[in-house]
């Protein structure tokens, strides 16, 4: 992993990169190899610092290093569940502030049990979610896929209900800034259902 390039900078509302040139089916196939080798292998012996080196993979080299790797898997499969993680933890440091925000306006709101699923402190504040994003990525290497999945959903939603919240109050006033925030609240819901139906292919035996 060491040899991909440095970090490429990129506005937090992103949520795909595209890719082209390569034998689709050859990366897909990688990626696959990759993603299972590197969590049979760290979970196999899940030493704490090669855990917090991949927890941290994105930050040291790039949210595109991981793109390279696993963006072009399918959605539900394992690297297509892991792309999904980094990217999530990656939006949540890139804009913490506002993540915060929305985050504590969808938990004040929703009458489910997605914020206490996701495992957020209450309040949680920008410093807090990010260490939430952290816990719920090493959960993937030293704790139980499934639930790492399933708090990474859970938390897509919580933060979708309150970024849709934040775009009804700013409709009137920025129509611009309505319109990022229902964006990301759309792409929040998606990785929301994606992640959890990775979770229950996991507990199946079929996320692979």
């Amino acid at each position: 992993m060491a040899d991909f390039h440095r970090p490429v900078r990129m506005p937090a509302e992103h949520f795909d990169f595209v890719k082209g040139g390569e034998d689709p089916a050859v990366i897909v196939r990688s990626a696959h190899e990759t993603a299972q080798a590197l969590v049979s292998r760290v979970r196999a012996d899940p030493d704490p610092e090669v855990v917090e080196r991949l927890v941290a993979f994105a930050e040291r080299e790039g949210i595109d290093a991981v793109a390279e790797l696993w963006s072009r898997a399918a959605a539900l499969s394992l690297p297509g569940a892991l792309w999904r993680l980094y990217l999530l933890r990656e939006m949540v440091r890139r804009d913490a502030d506002q993540v915060s925000l929305a985050f504590g306006r969808g938990a004040a709101r929703l009458p489910g049990i997605d914020p206490v699923v996701a495992g957020a402190p209450d309040p949680a504040g920008p410093e807090e979610l990010m260490a939430l994003a952290d816990e719920i990525l090493r959960g993937v290497f030293d704790g139980d896929l499934a639930i790492a999945l399933d708090r990474a959903a859970a938390f897509c939603r919580v933060t979708a209900d309150g970024s849709l919240d934040l775009a009804d109050d700013a409709d009137g006033t920025a129509p611009d800034r309505a319109g990022v925030l229902t964006r990301r609240a759309s792409r929040l819901a998606q990785l929301a259902h994606e992640l959890s139906a990775s979770a229950r292919l996991q507990r199946d035996g079929a996320l692979d």
